[in-house]
């Protein structure tokens, strides 16, 4: 029996990845004092910034294209989803091992709602990747500002025949397909369950990007990001695109946060077991 339960140890200890990482703090002012957080920062504020920048430029030039009669030679709905998808995964690829790769507020949100990122780190991240977006709409407008402004400056707005409870529906979805993406794509579990199958966690990350903006770019042009859908608003600055912007909040942060609570409590193997230790309990 002794000989069984040190057997069980020793595998325990050999697969120690297989278990969850401890839940990062709520709050970590300690953060504050390391060069790493503010290297994190920058990351994130880069990678926002250049994202906004090429995708808001896509969409322009996809506009343009689209007013002078050659839609049938442009990038099409098809270009603009790649353009999305592909720059996310090359910029989470770029800035995974500094900053996690975030480059979205609703993906630092459901992070936080899960314990791996600190209360200090994700309010941090959020204002970076909001500012990074900014100066990146504001670099487009810059250097096209007439087709900026005839173009409405790549501004997220409800498609017409759309009600709004169907714009947040589909940003709802569609921010959960990616947030739950990058659950699964980055959990240790799967590292060391599937260790046999290597994984770039970004390419899942982009491809789920890719498929929500197929689906949803016709409803609400996609936002599934905060900081995509602000930055433009807060630049071109025009009524219209302040009319439904908290459909691009709401529904993302609601999307991250079913996304955050699904792999943690439900879809885990543990949930079970957790679920009858409750029933087990006696009552007080």
């Amino acid at each position: 029996m002794a000989k069984d339960i040190e057997t069980e140890v020793r595998t325990e200890l050999t697969h120690k990845d297989y278990y969850d990482p401890p839940p990062t703090p709520f709050y970590d002012a300690a953060e504050l004092r390391k060069w790493s957080f503010y290297r994190a920062l920058i990351a994130e504020f880069v990678a926002t910034l250049l994202f906004l920048y090429v995708t808001i430029l896509t969409v322009i030039g996809y506009n343009h294209q689209i007013h002078v009669g050659d839609s049938c030679e442009g990038v099409g709905i098809l270009g603009i989803a790649w353009a999305f998808g592909g720059m996310i995964f090359v910029l989470v690829y770029c800035t995974a091992g500094i900053s996690g790769g975030h480059v979205n507020p609703a993906v630092t949100f459901g992070l936080f709602l899960a314990r791996k990122v600190s209360l200090v780190r994700a309010i941090a991240y959020m204002v970076a990747q909001c500012l990074g977006a900014i100066c990146g709409v504001g670099l487009v407008k810059a250097f096209q500002k007439s087709y900026y402004n005839r173009y409405k400056g790549g501004v997220n707005l409800l498609s017409d025949g759309y009600s709004k409870g169907a714009g947040l529906g589909a940003e709802i979805i569609g921010t959960f397909v990616l947030v739950y993406t990058v659950f699964s794509a980055t959990d240790p579990k799967r590292k060391a369950r599937d260790s046999h199958v290597p994984v770039l966690a970004p390419l899942p990350i982009g491809f789920a990007v890719f498929m929500v903006h197929l689906a949803t770019i016709p409803v609400t042009g996609t936002g599934i990001n905060p900081a995509r859908s602000f930055a433009p608003a807060v630049i071109f600055n025009n009524e219209k695109a302040w009319d439904a912007q908290w459909i691009f909040w709401v529904g993302p942060f609601m999307g991250a946060a079913i996304a955050a609570v699904s792999p943690q409590y439900v879809l885990r193997p543990q949930a079970p077991k957790a679920l009858g230790s409750f029933r087990s309990s006696p009552p007080l």
